[in-house]
């Protein structure tokens, strides 16, 4: 099993464990970087929304960009219809930070479930460039 894939269910499986019922899930990695107990290397943040460079990158260009307030995001299968706004100004920010980090094309993930490899409950969208991609992708 890789890394990523144990990380993925450990990570369902806290998320499962949680004793919180709101559906927001345990506090996470990306908590600790809003609320600013850890840095993060920002490269774009407003109201809404907050994108950093991944301590871990899977390509020259790795780029986050979350949701400020996760409001049941823990996933993008537990989007409501009251949330079509953030997903898609979450969109427009990924496509913003890409169009400027990587000239030449980039790439957008969304990890979602323990299937999906998704190791942080947090929303988020990973914005991947710096080179060529393969296909497929997994």
């Amino acid at each position: 099993m890789s890394d990523e894939v144990a990380a993925a269910k450990a990570a369902a499986a806290r998320l499962v464990a949680s004793s919180d019922n709101d559906g927001a899930g345990p506090a996470t990695v990306f908590d600790n970087i809003l609320s600013g107990k850890w840095p993060s290397d920002k490269v774009h943040e407003d109201d809404l929304s907050l994108a950093f460079r991944d301590i871990n990158p899977q390509s020259p260009v790795h780029i986050i960009v979350i949701p400020k307030n996760r409001d049941g995001l823990t996933k993008l299968s537990n989007a409501r219809e009251d949330q079509k706004d953030i997903l898609g100004h979450l969109m427009f920010v990924a496509q913003s930070v890409g169009k400027k980090e990587c000239p030449n094309g980039f790439r957008i993930v969304i990890n979602d479930g323990e299937h999906g490899a998704q190791s942080v409950y947090h929303l988020h969208l990973h914005v991947l460039g710096g080179r060529q991609m393969e296909w497929p992708p997994g």
